[in-house]
């Protein structure tokens, strides 16, 4: 599996095609270089460098690519075994359509969830800079006579799927990205941006707010929602502790529909997400109540990447709500 990371290795912080690469878990530090990297079959990882990364995913039978962006209190092995169950579903769904890569920024490793909440936010906060830079690396790369010419441009869709406080590293990367590298705002980059449980404040993507730019950089933005996802209560908590009063957007979805770009919609997973994921309710996009199967959400999702377009059920809200089928 292919994946990019901000995560110190135990090597040296100077990149070298073709290492070994080890995460040093005691180091939760972001750093500001990225490392472009493969996870071989026998759990081991070697730094391949961002030229031979991409043109390997330009390369690959796989026609789009689907960027994860994990959230809050989870360390690598973590994120592999959730990148891995989704791309087992995507394989299943249909093979040669999805390519999942994880962005995998540095959680903390401490015990407890609330103990987590602040050192992983503000590592967040820190992480948008440099995954500004892959942005602007893979627009640098795609726009390159060089390595994609008129006779073999690079053809792959880019999908975003950010869940949790990975939403805050994905706002934060596209508003770092939009003052220090672009004139004329963000480009189309992502035909599909999921944002699933998303712990930022709802308001986020009305136009004007912090997170206008994900609407600007994605042909649709998909909000999954539940209002018992007990995380994310434990995030509200966090912030009400240190005086930040504000509903998430993954609990209530946006908190005006009418105030956010016409290319966002909502879909309301409160019957099915602690279903999926008993007891927290929080990462119910992969499989559904067996593992290996695909849950609704999951079917959602891979709709919208097959056919470019969210059809919701109330057209006026923009807003869908999920049941299981039983």
């Amino acid at each position: 599996m292919l994946f990019i990371t901000n995560r110190f290795p135990t090597q040296s912080i100077k990149s070298r095609t073709n290492r070994k690469f080890d995460f040093d878990l005691k180091n939760n530090a972001p750093s500001n270089s990225v490392f472009f990297c493969r996870k071989n079959g026998d759990a081991s990882y070697t730094e391949i460098g961002s030229l031979p990364f991409l043109a390997e995913i330009k390369a690959s039978s796989y026609r789009q690519i689907l960027l994860y962006v994990h959230g809050f209190s989870n360390l690598p092995d973590d994120v592999f075994s959730a990148a891995e169950e989704f791309q087992k579903l995507c394989d299943k769904a249909k093979k040669n359509e999805v390519l999942v890569i994880p962005l995998i920024w540095p959680c903390d490793g401490d015990l407890g969830v609330v103990q987590d909440y602040w050192d992983d936010q503000k590592a967040a906060d820190q992480s948008a800079y440099s995954f500004a830079r892959v942005l602007e690396k893979f627009i640098s790369w795609r726009n390159s006579d060089k390595y994609n010419s008129e006779d073999d441009p690079c053809l792959k869709r880019i999908n975003m799927l950010s869940h949790s406080m990975g939403n805050r590293v994905l706002r934060g990367a596209l508003k770092a990205w939009d003052k220090y590298d672009l004139s004329r705002g963000v480009p189309m980059i992502f035909r599909n941006t999921f944002m699933i449980a998303a712990d930022v404040v709802n308001e986020s993507l009305h136009e004007g707010e912090s997170g206008e730019l994900i609407c600007h950089a994605s042909r649709n933005v998909v909000v999954y929602y539940a209002s018992d996802d007990l995380a994310l209560r434990a995030s509200k908590a966090a912030n009400l502790k240190n005086k930040i009063a504000s509903r998430r957007l993954g609990h209530t979805g946006p908190e005006d529909i009418d105030k956010t770009p016409k290319n966002v919609y909502q879909v309301d997973c409160d019957d099915i997400n602690t279903l999926y994921d008993t007891p927290k309710g929080h990462s119910y996009f992969r499989s559904g109540r067996k593992k290996g199967q695909p849950g609704v959400v999951f079917d959602h999702i891979f709709s919208c990447l097959l056919t470019g377009r969210v059809v919701p059920e109330d057209k006026a809200q923009r807003s869908t709500i999920l049941k299981h089928p039983d």
